[in-house]
């Protein structure tokens, strides 16, 4: 953080007029405050400091005499970097009623700079929070009082202090930094704050998406209590549609439970996508990926003769379950329009065994063909069991996607 200039404000005010109008000093007071402002000029502080106290010695001082030896005295020992002496004079400045509100505010910005300087971060947040109580609205300050927090070990005061910031920041239209929200990810870690970990990776992968954001995420999603089995593939699709999906196994086991899902075509992508990647066909298990590749083209010539006659019998279904895992078979297979009217139509047919992964995987499919509809879609998606975790993800993902 860049020092203030003492020099500029003892100067300014140690010798105004209108301070000499109220009382005059005495050349015993006056003199040596006069040298020591041109020490602080010169960057002699310790020297100015001395003279500070030669002046500080004069016997029977008046109120004016004892003001002006505060200020002078202020100026030098911050240049100095005797900030407890600093620190006192403000005190003793601030109870006078003779500082402006804005000096003030410049006095308490120097000494927490000084002492976050000096490594001393407990003072230096005490002085950024006394700083902004004098008024102060510096951005810099604040970055100081966070960092100061963080390094002083006081995380949750941290953490509370990033939170507001990022949230007004996006309350503004404007994306937080992303220092400030890594920063806010590690105090979260510290605390062991799983909403507040939850909220920054969040922010993350919106803002400033990487792999190892989304990896975490989702491990932490799968993690959360009462997560349902039956949300692994959808899990996996979010995973392979960020990227952040690389390990032979999970495309394996993606590819076989889409093809026990009935998603033959949606399987063949995850194998192909593999296989492109260099990730399937390699090492001791290339055989086995090779065997699933083959199992994947079977079934969807077997699904071909059926295909016609599976659509009729959904159409006429009392309920929609059918068109809406019919729909939604066909559009991660690739056919979006069609799949995603299905999926509608088995909406709005009604009793569905499982309504909320209807609307979320009707909201999945809309993501993936770019419909402007699917945020709609996914923030009406309910439910604790990850269906509703799931939605905010893809809403996420979404964001960054259009």
């Amino acid at each position: 953080m860049k020092q203030l200039s003492w020099i500029a404000l003892a100067a300014a005010l140690a010798l105004s007029p209108a301070v000499r109008a109220q009382e005059a000093l005495r050349p015993d007071v006056g003199k040596p405050l006069q040298a020591a402002q041109e020490l602080i000029k010169s960057g002699k502080y310790k020297e100015a400091l001395a003279k500070v106290r030669e002046a500080d010695s004069v016997g029977n001082k008046n109120a004016n005499e004892s003001f002006m030896i505060e200020r002078m005295r202020i100026a030098a020992a911050s240049g100095a970097g005797d900030l407890d002496t600093a620190a006192k004079s403000f005190e003793v400045l601030a109870g006078s009623g003779k500082v402006a509100p804005a000096d003030k505010a410049r006095m308490a910005e120097s000494i927490a700079g000084g002492y976050y300087r000096a490594k001393d971060y407990a003072k230096a947040m005490q002085w950024c929070q006394r700083y902004f109580k004098e008024g102060g609205t510096s951005p810099a300050i604040r970055t100081l009082l966070i960092q100061s927090q963080y390094l002083s070990g006081d995380f949750a005061g941290a953490a509370r202090e990033l939170t507001a910031e990022i949230q007004a920041a996006e309350k503004s239209g404007t994306p937080p930094a992303q220092d400030r929200l890594n920063l806010l990810l590690n105090a979260a870690t510290q605390l062991k704050d799983q909403n507040a970990t939850v909220f920054a990776l969040e922010r993350l992968v919106t803002y400033y998406p990487r792999k190892e954001y989304w990896v975490d995420l989702l491990s932490r999603m799968q993690r959360k209590p009462g997560f349902s089995d039956r949300l692994v593939l959808d899990t996996y699709r979010l995973s392979l549609a960020t990227g952040s999906m690389s390990a032979a196994a999970d495309y394996m086991e993606m590819g076989q439970l889409a093809l026990q899902a009935g998603h033959m075509l949606e399987a063949k992508q995850v194998v192909d996508k593999g296989f492109a990647a260099g990730i399937l066909g390699q090492g001791p298990e290339g055989e086995r990926h090779k065997r699933l590749r083959d199992l994947v083209a079977k079934k969807i010539d077997e699904a071909k003769a059926s295909a016609a006659t599976e659509e009729k019998e959904a159409l006429a279904a009392k309920d929609g379950n059918a068109l809406v895992a019919l729909g939604f078979a066909q559009a991660m297979g690739g056919d979006a329009a069609k799949g995603i009217a299905l999926m509608q139509q088995g909406i709005a047919k009604g009793s569905l065994k499982r309504p909320d992964d209807a609307k979320l995987h009707l909201g999945v499919a809309q993501v993936m063909a770019g419909d402007a509809k699917a945020q709609a879609t996914l923030r009406g998606v309910g439910g604790a069991d990850g269906t509703a975790d799931l939605a905010r993800l893809w809403s996420l993902y979404a964001k960054r996607r259009s």
